[in-house]
């Protein structure tokens, strides 16, 4: 049985404020073919405003970018499910312009719809991992419906033209099929293989890197199982992906073994960098297929996580209630100072909460935001004055998005600006703007206004971290550890049933994880929680990827038809399954620990550390 892992190290400091600060003169490494993604969102934009140029139109072109933000979304996924999500999110936008619309007659109902709006967008997007931007362009869509200068149009013929600028991205973002249909797959997967690496590089004793390894082997299966709509074809290249993938998760599963000697590593290392080579090849001889019961889980169901999304207490539903408190707070406030376009403080509060960041990155972002904004207002005020016409109205608009699209991921508040300048240069309708002062001055006061609220609204509802948060995560990966060791004692690892509970025991990981994080992340007290909790957390994390690792190990050596040849045997279960159970409860409850139980070798030290520190006190 492999030695114990090294102990987990320091948890890292807390985040100063000069700390949260320097990060804004930090310039992110950008990703791979950013370029491609930035040109393709460029074109979106500009070709409803050429084409509306072209008809005499200008401002149904610049309404019609709104449907063209449909660009910025699905950029990872694989192109058959893109093409869903992106016709879905098409439809979305038109239907929130539409709605705008309709709130624009009744200006008493604008702020409570937008802040439901808001937190309905949020809770779908963060559910089903639709990515960033998420719930804020829809939202902002809406918003944007209440004041756009529509003129003649009806509601449905601005909804129409919404919808034909998704169509045009829709086609751009989904064009790339015709030259590598299996692209996106293939970077998953080689992504994959670099994390993995990494992990190798960095030892089993790095829980940053086995996290992060970890994720991006959940993200990969994802992309290849639960992102396909359309069944693999036998001996294709998805198949051989998939394959591929498998071998890689093999190599993880070894690499967090402590006992690999450094020719072990150095041998995993080589594996694993052949693989990422591998998955980048098209034409290679395809290794054979793996059979659907061999296929590990992406995600649940897109219902099973909108349900869970709602639990009661969970962090999720935290989000959305924050996100729902904070837009009605900055759309009443911006209403009572009789502010023009109060929707604007309204996005801009609903941009620092949806993505559910932790209280220094929430910090950091209002930062960002808020500088790049009033800085952005030059720029603005430029575009404003000048009022480009035309072909120049084209290239300003695809400049801007451009340029937006290649920094945003590498420095946020430098995106800033120019986001600044092109969503005032769409709100403009190609119209001239008698008061460029007065817009700018309101734009800059909305956006503090919505920073401050959602801030405001952090605290007043920040995520649930302390003791009881830590206790019940340890609580539900030991169950979880529990059902995963039901499967492994019964040599059956494979199966439809065992890979849906090996995946709910790597979920289960992933919230602990999370739940330090926000706990590390939180207030004097709930670090301090953290801070106790650590050690517990790492030997619970530890005993999770050891079971984990031993259900990979029984995969690969073909033993899921010899119990024998396990680590647990199916006698062992009823011990270890009442000594798992109790001592869940005892963390959940923070009781005294159950006593000692002799426990196969897969699990008794881990068991026997977690007894000891519920034991030994957490004061």
């Amino acid at each position: 049985m492999p030695a114990a892992l090294p102990p987990a190290p320091d948890p890292p400091p807390a985040p100063t404020p000069r700390q949260v600060l320097r990060t804004l003169r930090h310039v992110r490494p950008g990703p791979p073919l950013r370029w491609a993604f930035a040109l393709r969102a460029a074109l979106a934009m500009g070709i409803p405003v050429a084409a509306g140029v072209w008809t005499g139109h200008p401002s149904a072109g610049l309404m019609a970018t709104l449907g063209a933000f449909t660009a910025l979304y699905g950029g990872g996924r694989p192109y058959a499910s893109r093409a869903i999500a992106l016709a879905l999110v098409a439809c979305a936008f038109a239907a929130a312009v539409m709605f705008g619309l309709w709130l624009e007659g009744r200006p008493w109902l604008v702020v409570p719809a937008l802040a439901a709006v808001a937190m309905l967008a949020t809770w779908l997007c963060n559910a089903v991992r639709l990515g960033p931007p998420g719930a804020y362009m829809f939202v902002l869509a809406c918003a944007a419906g209440t004041a756009l200068p529509v003129g003649d149009l009806s509601h449905a013929q601005a909804g129409l033209l919404v919808l034909a600028g998704g169509a045009v991205a829709w086609g751009l973002h989904t064009a790339g099929a015709l030259v590598q249909l299996r692209g996106p797959e293939r970077r998953a997967v080689a992504a994959a293989g670099r994390a993995v690496a990494a992990c190798i590089q960095a030892g089993p004793g790095h829980p940053g890197a086995r996290r992060a390894a970890a994720q991006a082997l959940l993200d990969s299966w994802q992309m290849l199982v639960g992102f396909q709509p359309i069944p693999a074809r036998r001996g294709g290249e998805l198949e051989r992906l998939r394959a591929v993938n498998r071998d890689l998760h093999l190599v993880f599963a070894s690499a967090i073994d402590p006992s690999a000697t450094p020719a072990d590593r150095d041998a995993l290392l080589e594996r694993a960098r052949a693989l990422t080579a591998e998955a980048g090849k098209p034409a290679i001889a395809r290794p054979r297929g793996l059979a659907q019961d061999e296929l590990p889980h992406g995600y649940p169901r897109a219902w099973a996580l909108l349900r869970e999304a709602l639990a009661p207490g969970s962090n999720a539903l935290r989000v959305v209630l924050r996100v729902g408190l904070a837009t009605m707070l900055a759309g009443a406030l911006a209403a009572s100072f009789e502010l023009g376009r109060a929707y604007w403080a309204i996005a801009a509060a609903l941009l620092m909460l949806h993505q559910g960041f932790d209280w220094p990155r929430t910090v950091q972002r209002s930062a960002e935001r808020t500088l790049g904004t009033w800085a952005g207002l030059l720029l603005a005020g430029a575009i404003l004055w000048w009022r480009p016409e035309g072909a120049w109205l084209v290239l300003v608009v695809m400049a801007l998005q451009f340029v937006i699209e290649m920094i945003v991921v590498r420095h946020y508040a430098l995106a800033v600006v120019f986001i600044t300048g092109v969503a005032l240069t769409i709100a403009s309708g190609g119209h001239r703007v008698d008061d460029v002062a007065g817009l700018l001055l309101a734009r800059g006061v909305d956006t503090l206004l919505g920073c401050a609220c959602a801030l405001a609204a952090f605290r007043l509802l920040p995520p649930r971290a302390d003791d009881r948060t830590l206790g019940d995560g340890i609580a539900h990966a030991l169950f979880a550890v529990r059902d995963t060791c039901g499967v492994l004692a019964a040599g059956n690892v494979s199966s439809p049933a065992a890979r849906t509970v090996r995946r709910d025991l790597q979920r289960r990981v992933f919230e602990l994880e999370q739940r330090l994080d926000d706990a590390l992340a939180g207030s004097r007290a709930q670090r301090d929680a953290a801070e106790r909790l650590w050690p517990a957390v790492a030997v619970c994390l530890r005993l999770a990827y050891r079971v984990l690792a031993a259900c990979w190990e029984v995969e690969r050596n073909g033993t899921a038809t010899a119990p024998d040849a396990t680590p647990l045997q199916p006698g062992d279960m009823p011990r270890v399954a009442a000594t798992l159970e109790a001592l869940a409860r005892a963390w959940r409850e923070f009781g005294p620990p159950p006593p000692p139980t002799p426990l196969p070798p897969l699990l008794r030290e881990d068991v026997d550390d977690l007894r000891r520190i519920l034991g030994g006190g957490l004061d």
